[in-house]
Formats: C-alpha cells, sequence, structure tokens
C-alpha cells in the first residue's frame, strides 16, 4: 500500500511539478503526512492491497490533515519553511457509481481535544454546478455525487474548511485541486459529411489536393483525442485504385501517382476514416466522410480541324456574307478557354476583305466577308487559316497539324452600277447665265468591263430649281432658266443637283452622281433702303437728332456695300428740309436746322447706291413721322396722336358714327320701356282680386261615380241613329286641339290665352253650349257614399272665420260672407 501510494505520489508530482526540487519537497511533506496518518489513525492492517491491477485487499481512501501551522495547533510536524502541498485528487469521469463515492477523508489534528465540523466550498460544490461534491461534516469525508463529463469541465477548484461548534475556524482552509481523467468517450467528428477538392489533369505525385479534418472532443494530450486518418476506399479505380493517399496525421490529400485524365475520368470519390487512440482500430473510435476531386481540365488536346480544305463562294460587292463554315474538333471541356476556337487568316488575303467569327455554341469558324469584294479584281482567293484555343496548350503539348487547312473562296460576278468616277462634282459658273448654256459633261463609268458590254442612260433625278437638262448619251448638263445665286435653292453660294446613270444590264442597274455648281455673284440686285418708317422730333434736339438708316442688299462684296446715300434734287423741298450725314457703314437722315415741321406723316426719298462695277441705285421712301418730343427724345401722347394724320373730316365722321350708335341704343330702351309698360294696362277678364293667373290648370273630363268608372258597353251611344244629338252628351268624334299654354307665359299674355280659348271652344263642334247644362253620365244605384247635401252647414254663427282674412285677397270674399263684416 505504501509503495503504491508513493509511486502515486512521484506520478503526480512529475505531472503537475516542473522543478526538481519542488517535487522532492512535495514527496517530503506527503510522506511525513503518511507516517502521522498511519500513528494517529492505523487501526489494524490494510484491507487492500494491489498488484499490478489485480485488487488484492482494499484499501482505505487517503486522508488528508489540516496543516500543523493551524491557528490553534500547539503540537505535532512543524514546517517552518512552507505549509504541505496537498497533491490533486484525480477522478475518472463517466464513473458509473455507485454514489455518492468517496474520495478523500480531511481531518484536523485537533479533533481529538475539540469537536470540529468540516465543510467544503467553490464550484461544484456551492457554487453552480452545485452539490457535485459533498462533505460529511463530522467525519469529514468527502464524496462526488454525480458522474462527471471532462468535456464539460476539467477540473476543480476547492476550499476545505475545519471549524469549532461555534463556527470559529480551527485551520487554515486548504485548497483541493480535483482533475477529471479523460475516458475515451467521444468519436471524431467531421465538419462536413462531404468535402469538395480538385486537382488539375496530368498533376505530379505529390501535388495537394485538399483538405480534411476531425474534431475529438476528448483531451487531445492523450490518445483519447489523437485522430489519424486512412483512406478507405476510391471510385473509380482507374487507372490504378490508389491515386491519392492522406497523411494520417494532417488530413492533407495528396497525388501518389500520374495519370490524371479529365477526359477518361473527371471526377473521384473518395471515402475518408477517422480514428483516435492514434488510429488504433482495436481500441479507438471511427467516423467517415466522403471526399469528392474533380480533376480539371487543362489544355492538354489542341483543336483539330475536321478537314484539311473547305470551300466556299460570295457575289461581288456582297457584305456580312456567311462564305464558308470550318468545323473543329476539340476533347478539352466545351465553352471553356482551353475548348474555344480562335480562327485566323495567315496569308491569302492582304486586303482584308475577310475575316472569321466563332460561333459560341458550336465552336465552327465562319469566314464572312467584311469588305467587298470586286469581280474584276480578284475572281477568287486562297486562304491558309490556322485555329488556336484562347488559352496556350499546356506545357509539353504539340500543336496538331490539323489545326491548319486552306480555304479557296470564287467570287461571283454581277451587274453593278454604273459610277461617276468624280462624285460629288464641283464646276463654277457665273449667275445669270441664259438658258441654253452648256456647263459641263457629267457622265459616269459601267465597271462591268469584262464580260459585260453595256450602254448607259442618263437622267435627272433632282433638280429643285428646275433650271439643268442631261443629255440622254453623253451626258452634257446644259442650263433651262438663268441661274440666280440670290435664289432659296441655292446654299451657300451652291447649287446641288442629283443625276441618274442606268445601264442596260439584266436587271438593269443604276448609280447617282451630284453636281454642285459654284455661283459667283454679279450686281444684279439693288440696294433697299433699311428702315422704311421711323419717327423724328418736330424740332431739331442738340442731343438727339436724325435717324440712322442703312440699306441691304441681295448681293454680296463687292457688289453691295458700303453704299451711297443722298437726297433727289426734286421735289426741292427735300433737300430744303433734310439732310443726309454719312457715319461709318450707315447713314443719319435728319431736319436741317432751325427748321420745324408741323407733326405729321412725311414720306423722303432716299437715292441709295451699291459698290458693284458698275453700281446700281434704288430709289426708296420713308415715311417718317414728325412729332413734339420729350426730353428723351420720345414722342409724346398727344404728339403721337396729332402725328398720325387725321384730318377734320375724319374726326367729324368718328364723332356722326358715335352719336348715332347712342342714338340707336336710347331709340331700343325707349321701344322695350314703351313694350312693358303696355302690358301692365292691358285689361284683365277677370276681377283682379280673383286672379288666379298663376293656377289656371286643365283638367279631363270628370268620370261617373265609383259603380261606373269603366262602363260595361257603349253601344247605347254608338248605336244612336245619325242626325240624333243631345246637347247634353259627347259626340263620338275626334277631339279639336286646344291651344297649349306655354309653361311659364308672360302675365300680360293671359288674356290672350283666355280669348284663343274661347273661340276653339265655339268653334268646336265636339262641345256643349256655352250656358247649357252639362249632364254627366249616370253614376249607378246603391253607392256606399251618401249624398252631399246631407252636409249641412252651420249659421249659428258660433264659429268665427275672422282668420280668413289672413289668407290673403284670394279669400277675402269667403272672409266677407262668412266672417260677419261691414256687410251686414
Amino acid at each position: 500500500m505504501y509503495i503504491v501510494h508513493f509511486v502515486s505520489i512521484v506520478t503526480s508530482c512529475n505531472l503537475f511539478s516542473h522543478k526538481h526540487e519542488d517535487c522532492m519537497s512535495h514527496i517530503i511533506d506527503t510522506c511525513m503526512w503518511e507516517l502521522w496518518f498511519l500513528r494517529e489513525e492505523w487501526n489494524g492492517p490494510p484491507s487492500t492491497m494491489r498488484k499490478g491491477n489485480k485488487e488484492l485487499f482494499p484499501a482505505p481512501p487517503p486522508v488528508i490533515m489540516f496543516s500543523r501551522s493551524g491557528l490553534n495547533s500547539s503540537k505535532g510536524l512543524r514546517r517552518q519553511k512552507r505549509d504541505w502541498v496537498i497533491p490533486p485528487i484525480n477522478v475518472a469521469e463517466n464513473s458509473r457509481g455507485p454514489f455518492p463515492q468517496m474520495l478523500v477523508s480531511i481531518r484536523s489534528d485537533q479533533d481529538q481535544d475539540i469537536s470540529i465540523r468540516y465543510s467544503i466550498t467553490g464550484v461544484g460544490a456551492d457554487q453552480p454546478p452545485n452539490e457535485v461534491f459533498s462533505i460529511d461534516p463530522v467525519l469529514g469525508k468527502m464524496f462526488v455525487t454525480k458522474p462527471l463529463d471532462r468535456e464539460h469541465r476539467s477540473s476543480y477548484h476547492l476550499r476545505a474548511h475545519a471549524v469549532d461548534m461555534n463556527g470559529n475556524q480551527v485551520e487554515n482552509p486548504i485548497d483541493l485541486y480535483i482533475f477529471v481523467i479523460d475516458m475515451n468517450d467521444n468519436r471524431p467528428e467531421f465538419k462536413n459529411q462531404v468535402y469538395n477538392g480538385s486537382v488539375d489533369e496530368g498533376s505530379k505525385p505529390g501535388t495537394y489536393v485538399m483538405h480534411l479534418s476531425a474534431f475529438d472532443a476528448d483531451d487531445n494530450t492523450t490518445a483519447n483525442g489523437m485522430v489519424r486518418y486512412r483512406i478507405l476506399s476510391q471510385t473509380p479505380h482507374s487507372p490504378i485504385p490508389n491515386m491519392f493517399t492522406i497523411n494520417s496525421e494532417t488530413g492533407d490529400i495528396v497525388t501518389v501517382a500520374p495519370g490524371l485524365d479529365r477526359e477518361k475520368v473527371s471526377q473521384y470519390t473518395i471515402i475518408v476514416q477517422a480514428t483516435d487512440m492514434e488510429g488504433n482500430l482495436n481500441f479507438g473510435l471511427s467516423n467517415t466522410a466522403t471526399a469528392i476531386i474533380t480533376v480539371t481540365d487543362i489544355n492538354d488536346n489542341p483543336p483539330m480541324l475536321t478537314s484539311r480544305t473547305f470551300s466556299g463562294e460570295v457575289p461581288e460587292n456582297r457584305v456580312d456574307v456567311v462564305v464558308a463554315n470550318l468545323t473543329v474538333i476539340d476533347a478539352d471541356q466545351p465553352h471553356s478557354p482551353n475548348w474555344n476556337a480562335i480562327y485566323r487568316i495567315i496569308s491569302g488575303d492582304p486586303s482584308g476583305h475577310f475575316t472569321i467569327r466563332t460561333d459560341p455554341v458550336t465552336n465552327d469558324g465562319m469566314v464572312t466577308v467584311v469588305k467587298p469584294v470586286d469581280f474584276e479584281m480578284n475572281r477568287a482567293f486562297m486562304l491558309t487559316v490556322v485555329v488556336s484555343n484562347q488559352a496556350h496548350l499546356a506545357s509539353g503539348i504539340q500543336s496538331s497539324l490539323q489545326s491548319t487547312a486552306g480555304v479557296t473562296i470564287s467570287i461571283q460576278d454581277v451587274n453593278e452600277p454604273p459610277y461617276f468616277p468624280t462624285n460629288p462634282k464641283h464646276i463654277r459658273f457665273e449667275e445669270g447665265v441664259p438658258a441654253g448654256t452648256s456647263l459641263t459633261t457629267f457622265s459616269a463609268a459601267d465597271p462591268d468591263r469584262l464580260q459585260m458590254q453595256q450602254t448607259i442612260r442618263y437622267s435627272k433625278l433632282n433638280d429643285p430649281a428646275d433650271w439643268l437638262s442631261i443629255n440622254r448619251t453623253n451626258g452634257q448638263i446644259v442650263t433651262t432658266a438663268m441661274l440666280n445665286r440670290e435664289s432659296i435653292y441655292v446654299t451657300n453660294n451652291i447649287y446641288e443637283a442629283t443625276f441618274l446613270a442606268t445601264d442596260n444590264g439584266s436587271p438593269p442597274a443604276s448609280g447617282t452622281g451630284t453636281l454642285q455648281i459654284y455661283l459667283i455673284d454679279i450686281n444684279d440686285n439693288p440696294p433697299a433702303l433699311v428702315p422704311r418708317e421711323s419717327q423724328i422730333c418736330e424740332r431739331v434736339n442738340k442731343n438727339i437728332n436724325g435717324v440712322n438708316i442703312t440699306a441691304a442688299d441681295a448681293d454680296t462684296d463687292p457688289n453691295a456695300g458700303p453704299f451711297v446715300f443722298e437726297l433727289p434734287s426734286f421735289p426741292t423741298s427735300i433737300r430744303r428740309n433734310w439732310t443726309i450725314t454719312r457715319i461709318s457703314d450707315y447713314a443719319r437722315l435728319s431736319l436741317r436746322y432751325q427748321i420745324y415741321l408741323e407733326p405729321g406723316m412725311y414720306e423722303v426719298p432716299i437715292i441709295v447706291s451699291d459698290s458693284g462695277n458698275p453700281p446700281l441705285s434704288n430709289r426708296s421712301v420713308i415715311k417718317l413721322k414728325v412729332c413734339p418730343c420729350d426730353e428723351n427724345g420720345d414722342c409724346t401722347t398727344l404728339g403721337a396722336v396729332a402725328a398720325a394724320g387725321l384730318g377734320t373730316g375724319a374726326i367729324i365722321s368718328i364723332l356722326i358714327c358715335i352719336i348715332i350708335l347712342l342714338s340707336m341704343v336710347l331709340l331700343f330702351v325707349v321701344w322695350i320701356k314703351r313694350r312693358e309698360k303696355e302690358r301692365q294696362t292691358k285689361q284683365l277678364l277677370i276681377d283682379p282680386e280673383d286672379d288666379v293667373r298663376d293656377n289656371i290648370l286643365k283638367y279631363d273630363e270628370e268620370g261617373g261615380g265609383e259603380e261606373d268608372q269603366q262602363p260595361d258597353s257603349l253601344e247605347h251611344i254608338i248605336s244612336k241613329p245619325p242626325g240624333v244629338r243631345r246637347v247634353d252628351e259627347r259626340p263620338i268624334i275626334p277631339e279639336s286641339q286646344y291651344p297649349i299654354r306655354p309653361v311659364v307665359p308672360h302675365p300680360g299674355d293671359i288674356g290672350d290665352f283666355i280669348h284663343e280659348g274661347l273661340r276653339a271652344a265655339d268653334n268646336d263642334p265636339t262641345a256643349p253650349p256655352y250656358d247649357s247644362l252639362l249632364v254627366f253620365d249616370y253614376e249607378g244605384s246603391g253607392s256606399t257614399a251618401g249624398s252631399v247635401s246631407s252636409l249641412n252647414s252651420s249659421s249659428t254663427g258660433d264659429q268665427d272665420y275672422d282668420y280668413l282674412n289672413d289668407w290673403g285677397p284670394r279669400f277675402k270674399k269667403l272672409a266677407d260672407m262668412y266672417g260677419g263684416g261691414d256687410d251686414d
């Protein structure tokens, strides 16, 4: 027992001490505690001894004594150098119990003199997680109460306390360190179940591919947490079953054999196993993951054309036309830079008539015309084409002989339109040349000079002013009218016309040519005075005097300005009253000094001459309004009216028109008043007090009583012989149409309306006599309604009818009859 315990002491010293002298001191302290324990507590032979892993007889749990340097310690061993070091307590995790399981026994050497109570504090005792450890307060035995999990908490730090019955501390607290011994209870775990990696095809052995890692929650300082890797399987087995290997400690996968070819095997699936206990398959726990390795493409296959020669044909003068289609084969990954083809023409097309575009879907090369080809210049082309990839070939890969091919392109002749060698053609002529003048010959050439002999005919396509004609056979241009530079159809002195040249090919072809005639100006337009109207003060102002005038000429220099202004000699009053002064590019027309003119409109003739050779002159008239002016030289309002030139006759005519207009308005007002008065004085047919004009209503004929509203038959009327007519019956003939009263009649028209209704009634054969007794249809017998005559009116005078006076004039007579008023 002592040997085993001493070995455990040495082992724990080596694990937790770093200095040799500290370890030896720890061993001495522990041995002295053990000797003291044997002296104090040994009650018999030990019940347990072990030999190797075999248990001979049980041993008592270790006893931890408080240091003799305690508060009340007065006997026993005493170390003066330092307190003894308590070795840590090791507890295996996942223990199956039974619980509580005793760990150590804590004692104080004063328990023989006084009663002592023991307690522990710290995480796991009185701090969360609580009650993992407990202690018998009397015996000092410390227990663990449940299985421990190192992965949850690997160590505990507790403090043991000893107090007397009064709670007084009798010993200094001692530190207890409890370490949870790891057990292999966790498998290695991969972060992912599937890992993806890649490696270039053709890679050399030892090329890094990817990394896998697994985590083991057990102590990685022991075999329980030391993970080792190995490859279980590889799919497919081509070219060999072991194309890859894995570093057992790091998890790095590398290649171990050459022969990776994406065109044969593009992907490998590898099952990797991770095992703890340093890879011991008998005792370790294992887990697996899948590694998918993609073999990436490199450009190890050059493109190869499917034929050594290709051919095509195209009509001349056509562009953006595909002439030939070049097909290619490439074993690399489609639609990648290693597969995409690039075509180049290396010979046979020095002028750059063709290019080769790559079809992005099929990778074929499309020979396309980008510059028109002339059959008369080139009848065929022999092109040399080479194809390559976007990416360079891999190291060590040579280009194939099938990467080069020849392309023969034949040009087809077509009827080309004639063309004008000089287009546009520029000529210069003076304007004003007469009709019939030959200007130039505008002829075209036919490019089809080898196989076709054709005739060209000319026509006019666009001649805005219709000044030109062209000879149909030779293209001679002749004027049909005088050319005028100042025409609206001339822009910047240039007149432009377009002509058409057409051959007699099949089908006919035509070309256009433009003739630009630069018209040289001649002095054919006299100048015109500007402005044509203005105003001037009636008296000469020392600051503001005269009107600035200039001229406009449709011609250009030198046939335009500078202009010469002069007053005509006739009439003589012009030069007597006015004067012209030359000022730079314009002139000033003003009144002579001390000349006063009455306000009004004056016309002043002026002769304007240009600088042409010979010069042209024009007699122009400027209208001047002479008016009184203010100090700023502006016409006053009164002066503007006076200067307008209205004579006495015009003013009288205006006044007469105003008087006539006012008279017509007055007569119209008088007529309206008179008509209104006549309507108000017209006599009515009824008493004004009984005037019910606004309430006249036209009702239909009343029917019979309740029992004969709908008579059973009209035979007693219809069957009467003709000529017999009762005055009290309505005849069976169409009724006359009475005049319809307006919805809102004028009050003065009510009398006319009544008279018209009366005349209509007199002439109506269906109406009874005016003053005859009207007889209604027989109402029948046995009516449930009583007789109206049974209603007797009261004449006792008890009822007061004075309120009828308050109902207005329409009830005045009724109020007089029943109110008992002044008539009594």
